[in-house]
């Protein structure tokens, strides 16, 4: 009953990994099929694999859905398992999926295509320039939520807000917003270092975002002021503070800020090591990594403020 479907590889089957297959004694993965048409999405090998052992019947498990979606499915599928798809088939099938569905962002095209951001927005823009039709206003994120193309106001309001509730947390001010933490962040760095405004790379030119500076300039430079420091020199203050050394808990976070306080080119020389295929991966890993050090940033800063509060009232 099943058929071969569309595959997301263009230089068609691997008759060595059929028979790889083949050979092995134990039950393989169910097969994702979409159910209306009873095409394979992905396992085209295994089922191959099975006819060639004489098996009539094998294990399935269903996908509904139109037929782009199954694509974005089958692509997404054979990233993440199996035999891996080759530089080619990734990109051709981000240009496809840049075509079908629009609103996704870079980032969630190429976490589903294991290509770069980078390498998903310049397929997009070269899609761009021979695509017909209106464009899209918002994208939709690799967390599901939607977030607009242009966040000039979404940064104006985040500007306002840090200004307002200095204390607030990120995550609180970008839900405000409706920008993300990451920009969230931008914009209150680039307060805290004094600029009357925060531009953001849009496209192939800067757009700037005016911030009411005289209003937000003075309470958060005071507030940032640690984060225009040296994080070598920092660092070094902090391991001669016996207060830290002497406890474990101080020991632990001492180990853990010397692992973290590396330069710029050291860091961007380790995104060199980083295999295409575990890329994704690391990406989530470190974006939670730093959402967890802003976390713990916030609530520091909280406490060490309740406590100068208490010790002046």
């Amino acid at each position: 009953m099943l058929q071969l479907g569309e595959s997301p590889r263009t230089g068609g089957w691997d008759e060595e990994h059929i028979a790889r297959l083949a050979e092995l004694d134990g039950p393989l993965p169910p097969i994702l099929v979409e159910r209306q048409t009873m095409r394979v999405i992905d396992g085209a090998h295994r089922l191959l694999a099975a006819v060639s052992k004489g098996q009539l019947a094998v294990e399935v498990e269903f996908f509904d859905g139109n037929s782009a979606d199954a694509f974005l499915k089958a692509v997404e599928a054979n990233v993440a398992h199996g035999l891996p798809l080759s530089l080619a088939d990734r990109r051709a099938a981000a240009e496809r999926i840049v075509t079908s569905h629009p609103h996704l962002s870079d980032r969630a095209i190429a976490r589903t295509a294991g290509l770069g951001a980078k390498a998903v927005a310049a397929i997009r823009r070269r899609v761009a320039e021979t695509a017909d039709g209106p464009q899209v206003q918002a994208r939709v994120g690799r967390d599901g939520k939607v977030r607009p193309l242009n966040s000039l106001e979404g940064r104006r309001r985040a500007a306002e807000l840090l200004a307002e509730r200095p204390e607030a947390s990120l995550r609180e001010v970008a839900r405000l917003a409706g920008i993300s933490p990451a920009t969230v962040s931008d914009v209150r760095r680039r307060l805290a270092a004094g600029e009357a405004s925060a531009t953001e790379q849009a496209g192939d030119g800067a757009m700037g975002v005016v911030i009411p500076a005289q209003r937000t300039q003075a309470t958060m430079a005071q507030h940032m002021r640690l984060m225009r420091s040296d994080p070598a020199t920092v660092l070094e203050k902090l391991l001669r503070d016996p207060s830290l050394r002497h406890k474990e808990e101080g020991r632990q976070l001492l180990r853990l800020l010397q692992q973290n306080a590396m330069g710029a080119n050291e860091w961007s020389e380790l995104t060199e090591v980083v295999p295409t295929h575990c890329g994704a991966l690391v990406v989530d890993l470190a974006r939670q990594c730093a959402e967890t050090w802003l976390e713990f940033a916030q609530q520091l800063d909280q406490r060490v403020r309740a406590v100068g509060q208490a010790a002046t009232g």
